[in-house]
């Protein structure tokens, strides 16, 4: 058994200036920045959500801008394994969390449990 939820909606920012990037959606969401420099390598933003809202992540990517769906879980493998059933793919693992493709063409990735405690809307698979 392990447990799911959606998580993160990722703006995928091919710009490299993620904090005009972050200011632009900060703005448009109505949410404050939480960092221009989440990890100290340029490569992520965040927005401050609260703890029941789905987090706000810009990445700095090479590929064209786009928008992707983070899923997270307590067993990344088992959860990737419950998706292929279905029909995705994996692309690859990068870092600490599986890149996958949907039957429908569209990326996500399975990360790994983002906070202390799940919180609501959690999804538990046999």
């Amino acid at each position: 058994m392990h447990h799911s939820r959606l998580c993160a909606l990722v703006l995928d920012c091919q710009d490299g200036d993620l904090a005009s990037a972050a200011e632009f959606w900060s703005q448009a969401l109505g949410k404050p920045i939480k960092s221009t420099d989440e990890e100290g390598d340029g490569k992520y933003a965040t927005l401050e959500t609260a703890p029941d809202e789905l987090q706000i992540l810009l990445q700095r990517v090479d590929h064209p801008s786009r928008v992707h769906l983070d899923i997270e879980a307590d067993d990344q493998d088992a959860e990737a394994d419950r998706l292929e059933k279905l029909g995705a793919k994996r692309i690859g693992f990068v870092k600490r969390w599986w890149v996958m493709e949907a039957p429908t063409g569209h990326r996500f990735c399975i990360v790994r449990k983002q906070a202390e405690e799940f919180g609501p809307h959690l999804n538990t698979w046999e």
